[in-house]
């Protein structure tokens, strides 16, 4: 009986005492049911069991078999040099999913976790009792607000360029709208993101972004300007509100996407091959499909906020395009990013001298001169020198990435030696 009970599970020995003071009549039927949960039937079953052979009627005879439901041995095998070869970084529920979509191979994402800990690949989860954050209840509708940032990250894993991912995501429907590869974090990268949102989707109501310099004006004491950023005007114009948060945590849902972009956009373009900004931008529609197919919720109110833009690319373009005022000398000249243009007439262009001139710089790096609702012809005469560009804590890696390779290209010359004195 000793042995038999060493056998036994813990549960397993509480249905043996409670067994024997049935028999004695030390315990009601309905009080073993109410300690065991279970109802007073199977109390009657158990009693019977142990009755006819005594402790072994209690232990289960599943105990020893083989579960039907077990992976066959060359399944096991296959799926365990997939992980270890192919996925050995993955997490478990992302190699769950690539292991079906490219191996054919079905099995649950619990499964591949199992796996993953027996392989060393991963380690046991412990619960973590965390600070608890109320949540922000969500946006109602789609284009309410849209949160914007860039992740500057080592995206291709070394086999390119470090770069900056410019993300925006609906609050409301946690669907990625615009994914935008560049070298740094820029106004520029930032308003092409825009527009490929706007001819996408339509004008959002709003804007919630991070206190960065391309969002918000951050001299304390600034004594000019209109106070706002070249990416404010823009907002402006297409009447669009800037709102800044004070802490990440605040913008949440694009923080947390960047984290799941590190993790998953990356590895999909490892499988891919992907290994530059070109082929990654080429990708990036493809995956944004993929994302909000997979984490995409349907909104409160199913009406959109967008405004839908109803004019034509060219007049986007415009209401993007930076713009500068400048002075005509007498010579009809101006000068804009270290060069100097002049101004084409016909005539003498007398009328001109002096005249003040609107520059609208395009994305594309086009320039139009504009002079009471007349678009002027204008030269290129010369370029000055100017200062280099000074960096900030998200554009110092690109900077520092373009001076090692340099350092690294230049042959490597020892200084001479000084000659012996006799």
């Amino acid at each position: 009986m000793e042995e038999g009970l060493l056998a036994m599970s813990a549960s397993e020995r509480e249905r043996s005492s409670l067994m024997r003071a049935l028999s004695k009549r030390h315990l009601r039927q309905t009080e073993a049911a109410e300690r065991l949960c279970l109802s007073v039937r199977q109390i009657k079953r158990l009693l019977r069991g142990w009755r006819a052979s005594g402790d072994a009627g209690l232990i289960s005879r599943q105990r020893g078999r083989v579960s039907p439901r077990r992976l066959a041995t060359s399944k096991r095998a296959r799926i365990d040099d997939l992980l270890r070869s192919k996925y050995a970084d993955f997490g478990a529920t992302l190699a769950a999913e690539k292991l079906f979509e490219l191996n054919g191979i079905a099995v649950s994402r619990e499964t591949v976790r199992r796996i993953q800990i027996d392989l060393g690949l991963a380690q046991r989860r412990r619960r973590r009792s965390g600070r608890v954050h109320s949540p922000r209840e969500r946006r109602p509708r789609f284009g309410e607000l849209i949160q914007i940032d860039g992740s500057p990250h080592d995206w291709f894993e070394g086999r390119g360029p470090r770069c900056t991912l410019i993300v925006f995501i609906d609050d409301a429907t946690s669907r990625l709208t615009a994914l935008r590869f560049a070298p740094t974090e820029t106004t520029k990268d930032y308003l092409g993101a825009l527009r490929a949102h706007v001819l996408a989707h339509g004008v959002p109501l709003a804007f919630y972004s991070d206190r960065h310099g391309i969002f918000r004006v951050n001299a304390k004491q600034a004594q000019s300007g209109d106070g706002y950023t070249e990416f404010g005007r823009v907002a402006e114009r297409l009447r669009i509100e800037l709102i800044q948060a004070t802490t990440p945590q605040a913008k949440g849902r694009v923080e947390r996407a960047n984290q799941t972009l590190q993790d998953r956009l990356i590895k999909e373009m490892r499988l891919r091959g992907i290994c530059d900004i070109a082929g990654a931008q080429a990708f990036a529609d493809a995956f944004i499909t993929l994302w909000n197919a997979k984490f995409a919720r349907p909104p409160l109110d199913d009406a959109s906020a967008h405004r839908p833009w109803t004019k034509d690319p060219g007049a986007l373009d415009e209401a993007l395009a930076r713009r500068e005022n400048r002075l005509l000398s007498r010579a009809l000249t101006f000068s804009s990013g270290g060069k100097v243009y002049c101004i084409k007439t016909t005539g003498p262009g007398t009328a001109l001298r002096g005249a003040r001139v609107t520059l609208l710089h395009f994305q594309d790096g086009a320039m139009r001169v504009d002079y009471k609702n007349r678009h002027l012809t204008y030269t290129h005469v010369k370029t000055n020198p100017g200062p280099a560009p000074a960096e900030d804590e998200k554009t110092l890696d690109a900077r520092m990435s373009e001076i090692v390779a340099a350092s690294s290209a230049k042959p490597q010359t020892q200084p001479p030696s000084p000659p012996r004195r006799g």
